[in-house]
């Protein structure tokens, strides 16, 4: 077989595959960021979520806070995220003729995100959390066989943490706090592989009936995980009763993710790779690697208690999305590495909130947030149709004893105009898709 170089280099480029691991559909969060891990502050976009007293989930947002509790805290937290995506382009293959097949259907999901936190405060100024929490992930699927089939078929990403945190009063207007971070990352990742271009490319291979852009779709899935580790640091400040400023770090974190490449070839082609020991190893399931980095988040909140009925409040975070300049599947066989670059951009979130007790028993909530992607059109992918986008958050606290307290909340998460242009291995697609998001979240915090 001639030109065997140029066929282990459009492996490359059939599998495309890197672009997966820094998945997500856009409309929870920015990238694959995911911010669930409180329905109280859902229930108020989240505003002043580092400055805010009464929700254990400080343990991860600012663990400086947890100096304003008191004795025992235990809080459940629930979330279902109903992603509604559905692309609405089209795609041409290598030879510029139209992609067969449908718009995928819808590529989302009905995902819970579960936390749940403790905190002690000791008599000595000093208390101590811990939370187990998923800040990213979540899953996306489309159809068998539609258009974008080439560059997304399912990705299912689940990080999830432990994170032990303590906290100091270093006067009674300011206290700070420090945690640890013990990550578990999960991925899998899965598209079709159009082996008939690759066969087309070669002209040795080109007059085999089967050599045509999508007359030979094969199937790749990878799969990853590791460990990982972080920290997180925070201040709180209180220069008046009625005032509260918060401030949080939590840092990159690391992961060597590692697993296996599991390829579906169609017998025809696999005879024609076989025919020639430099192609034979190639598309052989083995052991593959990739890097992966969460980005840090810097997260400032305010609070202002007006009155005895009303409370505002306002935050504004960034995350660090340049850590993720590019992804790089490396191969155990020979395949060559699969490099995707991303060039994100850090973004930005901000909210304002306010907060009205009913009376003793009920506090209802609001909220507004806008929300940036770190995401650009020239590598945006099916995988992430990220953009810009609005919540609108309502919620309600139900004080059910002086010891039980029951959160409910709502989100309306509606991106500003998502859509891909997008070409791998000779196929493009490009076009609109029509996405939302519909946030439900139930939480119960106990005191003891």
């Amino acid at each position: 077989m001639s030109n065997t170089p140029r066929l282990i280099q459009l492996s490359t480029l059939a599998l495309g595959i890197a672009g997966a691991l820094a998945f997500a559909p856009a409309a929870h969060a920015a990238g694959f960021q995911l911010k669930e891990n409180s329905v109280k502050s859902l229930g108020s976009a989240f505003a002043g979520t580092a400055a805010k007293t009464g929700d254990s989930s400080v343990v991860v947002n600012n663990p400086a806070v947890m100096t304003q509790f008191e004795g025992n805290t235990f809080q459940i937290d629930v979330t279902a995220i109903d992603l509604n995506y559905e692309f609405q382009g089209s795609g041409t293959d290598a030879l510029g003729r139209p992609l067969t097949g449908s718009n995928g259907g819808n590529a989302g999901d009905v995902t819970p995100v579960p936390a749940m936190s403790y905190i002690r405060k000791l008599d000595n100024g000093v208390a101590l959390g811990a939370m187990v929490s998923a800040p990213f992930g979540l899953k996306t699927e489309y159809d068998d066989n539609w258009v974008g089939r080439y560059l997304a078929h399912t990705s299912d990403v689940r990080i999830v943490d432990l994170t032990l945190s303590g906290a100091i009063d270093v006067t009674d207007k300011f206290s700070v706090g420090i945690g640890v971070i013990a990550s578990r990352a999960d991925v899998t990742l899965s598209k079709s592989v159009d082996f008939g271009t690759l066969l087309f490319s070669n002209p040795a291979t080109r007059p085999l009936p089967f050599a045509l852009p999508q007359a030979a779709d094969g199937f790749a899935e990878v799969q990853g995980d590791d460990n990982g580790f972080g920290w997180l640091v925070g201040a709180h400040f209180r220069p008046t009763e009625n005032v509260a400023i918060g401030v949080s770090y939590r840092s990159e974190i690391d992961y060597e993710l590692s697993g296996t490449a599991d390829w579906t070839v169609p017998g025809n082609v696999a005879a024609v790779l076989g025919a020639s020991p430099t192609t034979s190893p190639l598309f052989q399931d083995g052991n593959v690697s990739a890097k992966l980095t969460t980005p840090s988040i810097l997260s400032v909140g305010a609070t202002w208690q007006v009155n005895d009925r009303l409370a505002l409040s306002a935050s504004w975070a960034e995350t660090g999305w340049e850590s993720l300049r590019e992804v790089r599947i490396d191969f155990e066989r020979p395949d060559p590495d699969s490099v995707e670059p991303f060039q994100w951009k850090n973004s930005t979130f901000t909210s304002v909130g306010a907060e009205f007790k009913l009376n003793d028993t009920w506090t209802l909530r609001g909220g507004v947030a806008y929300d940036e992607t770190p995401t650009s059109l020239t590598h945006r992918t099916p995988r992430l149709p990220d953009d810009d986008r609005t919540w609108y958050s309502v919620g309600a606290t139900w004080q059910v004893s002086d010891a039980l307290d029951v959160n409910f909340a709502y989100t309306r998460i509606v991106p500003d105009d998502p859509k891909i242009n997008y070409t791998s291995g000779g196929n493009t697609v490009a076009g609109p898709f029509d996405g939302s998001a519909n946030l439900f979240g139930v939480s119960a915090q106990y005191r003891f």
